[in-house]
């Protein structure tokens, strides 16, 4: 295998394994919503960087790092959805658990859709500009100019949203491993609050980075 491919797949997985926005929301969802909940997600970030590869190799991430404002506007928009995230989160974290009567009449427990945690992971993806940053400045050093350039930035796209995907289902599976545990009303409720700060202290230092 040549030596370019590895090297795109150390910085791949260096990436891929750091904690960041996607890992907080795949942790989140997959106690919300247990493992399907948490592999929909990881399927929506997936495809959210399957939309930074086309948007890369089409050349409309290179016009969204040149444009200051729509740059800004993005990353302002992606902060504002974590810190919503985050807040619901701390919310439900602080609301009252169900009594033991209201649970055994069948009282509904807030469950998170597969739909739901597919747009949510795709849409906190879309909006990290660190993505597009990521996308624009490591894969075209990859991918050979000329002839058959779009199509390898496309495929090296493919393979790091694949690794990407492979990771946080293995942080669903981990987690829903433990699910009994962590559905305890009090535990549940302090990682529900834990994975909502974290996503909140996320929207925060991304609305304040410069770049």
């Amino acid at each position: 295998m040549d030596s370019s491919v590895w090297a795109f797949l150390g910085i791949s997985i260096l990436v891929i394994v750091t904690p960041g926005p996607d890992t907080a929301l795949t942790i989140r969802n997959t106690v919300i919503g247990g493992r399907p909940g948490g592999i929909f997600t990881a399927l929506g970030v997936s495809a959210g960087q399957l939309v930074w590869a086309l948007a890369t190799s089409a050349g409309v991430v290179a016009l969204l790092l040149a444009s200051e404002p729509i740059f800004h506007a993005v990353k302002l928009g992606g902060a504002a959805y974590l810190l919503y995230l985050g807040a619901r989160s701390l919310l439900a974290a602080l609301r009252p658990p169900a009594s033991a009567s209201s649970m055994a009449e069948g009282a509904p427990r807030r469950r998170l859709g597969p739909r739901a945690a597919f747009r949510q992971g795709l849409v906190n993806n879309l909006g990290n500009p660190k993505m597009a940053v990521f996308f624009a400045s490591v894969l075209p050093q990859f991918a050979r100019e000329g002839e058959g350039m779009l199509s390898v930035l496309v495929l090296l796209g493919l393979v790091f949203s694949t690794l990407t995907l492979a990771w946080l289902a293995l942080y669903a599976a981990a987690i829903a491993a433990v699910g009994r545990t962590l559905q305890r009303s009090g535990l549940r409720r302090a990682i529900e609050g834990l994975s909502g700060a974290v996503l909140m202290g996320l929207g925060a230092r991304l609305a304040a980075e410069s770049r």
